[in-house]
């Protein structure tokens, strides 16, 4: 997968931007303030419909001007599973067992062993936003769940607010959680999304002086059911992820300390109990207080937690392992990596911790992957060699 076109109108600082990008390295050169961070933003945003910087799509228009266009050609291809042999406990379980297992470090960044590319897709990325009217197009076609919108283009990136996965609110984790889910599982978003809304409408029930009880009960079924099937999917997900993060965590600490993740949910034992039983103390905040809204993930090192007990410097590598392991994640399920967005990370590292850094570009370049890479000076690692694009980036333009 990358992407082979991006289109910007009235973004940031960008009055308009038409560039092709080929696969492989793209290191994005310049001055502070002068627009590398927004072109990852750009990129970010065709993926996830958010900004990874936390802020809302009036801060992303340009000045002065109505409302901002992202748009985008993404190239992506197809993988069939040929069946080598019969897995173990029998035949026709094929590529499902095999995505269940934990994707092994080896091949994490391309086609598996009984894999071949069967065919390459275009699509095109439509996005407008402003004040009054927001579009959201996919091959030319309004698109009308955002469940058929995810994964049209995967990325990771690694960026300062990175930080906040360990020292953040639990918030910030969940989202992380959430996200995995939604690029590996389809169907986890419309999920998440149908079990918030209950939340939402539950909570606004709350905050009446006398609730409808039947209705609230009825809600309250409802968030179980959905609930329910969340925990399910974030207890799964973190014995098979946590693996990859305790490995990338050990390539770049040098064995440092020893990384454990332990998912926290909110619902202890029985969701329908717990949630009956927090009734009274509902009345009182006026709000749902159990339920995988309200779920955590603690992360440990060497038993102690990461937020508390962590310096900067392990903070720092712990959240670059975590989206190190997502990436490779991503790239074990779907059999190509995801573009990888590198906010000028590269600086940020010792060159201890940076080689740590090095065997996920590797395999993004073993396997004709994409990396976008900003620097204030080339400063990334000399080990890529000279096998990289440079762009120039002055005030809102880009010079190859």
């Amino acid at each position: 997968m990358h992407l082979a076109h991006l289109r910007l109108r009235d973004f940031r600082n960008y009055p308009r931007l038409d560039v092709d990008f080929a696969p492989g390295f793209h290191v994005l050169l310049g001055d502070n303030a002068q627009g590398k961070t927004n072109i990852l933003e750009a990129i970010y945003l065709m993926a996830t419909l958010r900004s990874f910087r936390g802020v809302g799509g009036a801060q992303m228009i340009r000045h002065g001007a109505k409302g901002y266009f992202v748009g985008g050609k993404v190239i992506g291809g197809t993988a069939a599973t040929v069946s080598l042999s019969s897995p173990k406990g029998g035949e026709g379980r094929g590529e499902e067992a095999e995505i269940s297992q934990i994707p092994k470090p080896s091949n994490l960044g391309g086609l598996r062993e009984n894999e071949i590319l069967t065919s390459f897709h275009e699509r095109e990325i439509k996005i407008y936003w402003s004040a009054r009217e927001r579009k959201l197009a996919l091959d030319g076609q309004p698109v009308k769940k955002l469940a058929d919108y995810f994964g049209t283009l995967r990325t990771v990136v690694f960026c300062t607010e990175d930080l906040q996965l360990v020292k953040g609110t639990a918030r910030a984790r969940r989202r992380f959680l959430d996200l995995l889910l939604a690029q590996t599982q389809p169907g986890y978003l419309a999920l998440l999304q149908r079990y918030m809304s209950a939340v939402r409408q539950r909570n606004a029930l709350l905050k009446q002086r006398s609730p409808d009880e039947p209705l609230l009960d009825s809600f309250s079924a409802e968030l179980v059911k959905l609930g329910n099937d969340i925990i399910r999917a974030r207890r799964e997900l973190v014995p098979k992820f946590s693996p990859l993060a305790r490995l990338a965590y050990r390539r770049i600490a040098n064995d440092a300390e020893d990384l454990r993740i332990e998912y926290q949910p909110s619902v202890k034992r029985d969701f329908a109990v717990e949630l009956a039983q927090s009734r009274a103390r509902e009345k009182t905040f006026r709000a749902t207080l159990v339920g995988p809204h309200r779920d955590d993930l603690q992360l440990l090192q060497n038993e102690k937690s990461a937020a508390q007990f962590g310096s900067e410097g392990q903070k720092r590598t712990l959240a670059i392992a975590l989206k190190m392991a997502q990436a490779e994640f991503l790239a074990g399920i779907h059999g190509s990596p995801p573009v990888l967005l590198i906010d000028d990370v590269m600086g940020e590292l010792d060159a201890k911790r940076r080689a740590g850094f090095l065997p996920l570009l590797e395999q993004a370049r073993k396997t004709s992957g994409q990396v976008f890479m900003t620097c204030t000076g080339e400063n990334w690692p000399r080990e890529l060699g000279q096998d990289l694009q440079r762009w120039h980036v002055i005030n809102g333009a880009l010079k190859h």
